[in-house]
């Protein structure tokens, strides 16, 4: 059996696309999230009315949602981004999926979870080269992020 000698370029190198769809399929979620929200404000308000949880955190929840959606997907400010979007999952999987009788809600709430490890990831891994964060860093040479 052959062995594959060449070994994988270092972390930062050559991942700058992989992270930009990563970061692209992770926001889709929280954008598509938020604009459902603005189209259902009321229905979305009473819905968090009977699950406990105050109505006046709609607005916040939205332009958490909308905003960190954005930033990710940009690249701009992604781990602050990524941490409060990864802090938000599991606290959203804890007010409105804890019937953990139920499969469907178990599903959600890991879904949430794993959305959370993933978001975890890109709070580590950053951006990457093809993002707003790349562009900002002091030092960085234009050539290196084409």
């Amino acid at each position: 059996m052959r062995q594959h000698t060449t070994p994988p370029p270092p972390i930062g190198q050559g991942h700058g696309y992989a992270l930009l769809v990563a970061r692209i399929l992770l926001a889709l979620i929280f954008i598509a999230a938020g604009i459902d929200k603005l189209g259902h404000y009321n229905a979305t308000l009473a819905y968090m009315q009977t699950m406990a949880v105050p109505g006046g955190l709609l607005p916040a929840v939205i332009a958490l949602e909308l905003g960190g959606g954005l930033a990710i997907v940009l690249g701009a400010a992604t781990r602050p981004a990524a941490l409060g979007l990864a802090a938000f999952c599991v606290v959203a999987g804890a007010l409105f999926h804890r019937q953990f009788a139920d499969p469907v809600q178990v599903a959600m709430f890991m879904k949430n979870l794993a959305i959370a490890g993933g978001l975890l990831c890109l709070a580590v891994a950053g951006a990457g080269r093809l993002s707003v964060d790349a562009r900002r860093r002091p030092g960085r040479a234009a050539a290196s992020l084409s």
